[in-house]
């Protein structure tokens, strides 16, 4: 799910942008209306047919007035991300993955993408995914759908839908109810040497990891796409049907094939709280690299 912190970070700019915006616009208007009155009114005099021409030499701009507000409010976000780390504890998920799993972490400072690797007997397995997923999530489009739904209902439909909601909040009284869980995509590729990869895109989510798509390729190399040339022959390869339309016992084979490999729920648990917790880390790094860069 969404961090309270995201939460938190996102809605006080989505308001000052939105003030600004309409400030600017407002300014442009009343900026517009004052020249348009001038020109109507100004009488006509030599001068403004006069072009004037200076030997002055060019002189340097002097350092932007914003720079200073800038940064300072640069540094209340650093101060309110290091407030919010403050008050969060570290996911016990992730130090149990991290402690108990045979994967290896791989995770490059200033990147986006994360792969966890391992050996499998004969085969070499990685998994990757991305922050790039929280910040693409749009929860508000699961909610668009449900009033859409609604909106299609007849009285009677809502008004029965009301009854069953209501016996359900009687029987969940405490408990609380949280934000969708954000999906987040998993990579999966299988290699063997000289015998290609299979390559699996998964979704984890709720504690759950769900096959999307399944696809073998004879050149592993195909299976990473590192390359736009690589990209482009693994477009041009047969994908194979698509996973939900295979036979249902194929489908648990294959992920209980996943399972035997570590691609489990708690991978499935880990991978959203690590992404989260890389992605403050991510925004506060970037936040100094800004400020610096303002400073200097």
């Amino acid at each position: 799910m969404m961090s309270m912190r995201a939460a938190a970070r996102f809605a006080p700019r989505t308001i000052g942008r939105l003030s600004s915006a309409a400030l600017r616009q407002s300014t442009a208007a009343r900026s517009s209306s004052s020249l348009l009155k001038a020109a109507t009114w100004a009488p006509l005099q030599s001068s403004q047919f006069t072009s004037s021409f200076s030997t002055t030499p060019l002189r340097s701009a002097p350092a932007g007035e914003v720079d200073e507000e800038l940064s300072l409010k640069l540094e209340s976000e650093l101060q309110f991300e290091s407030e919010m780390k403050e008050n969060q504890d570290m996911p016990a998920s992730i130090k149990d993955f991290l402690d108990n799993s045979s994967f290896e972490l791989v995770d490059t400072p200033g990147m986006e993408d994360v792969v966890l690797k391992r050996k499998f007997g004969n085969e070499n397995i990685t998994v990757s995914f991305s922050i790039s997923d929280l910040a693409n999530y749009e929860p508000d489009e699961m909610y668009n759908e449900d009033n859409a739904i609604s909106d299609e209902m007849t009285d009677g439909q809502r008004s029965a839908e009301a009854e069953a909601e209501a016996e359900d909040e009687e029987g969940l009284e405490g408990v609380e109810d949280d934000e969708p869980a954000v999906p987040c995509r998993l990579n999966v590729v299988v290699e063997k040497d000289g015998k290609g990869a299979l390559n699996i895109e998964a979704i984890a989510q709720n504690g759950q990891i769900m096959v999307e798509n399944f696809y073998y390729f004879k050149d592993s190399k195909l299976a990473h796409s590192e390359s736009a040339d690589a990209s482009h022959a693994a477009q041009d390869t047969y994908p194979g049907p698509p996973f939900g339309s295979l036979d249902e016992d194929l489908q648990i084979l294959m992920e209980r094939y996943l399972e035997e490999r570590g691609v489990t729920q708690a991978m499935a648990v880990f991978v959203p709280d690590y992404l989260d917790a890389k992605e403050q880390r991510e925004y506060a790094a970037w936040l100094k690299e800004v400020k610096s860069f303002i400073d200097a």
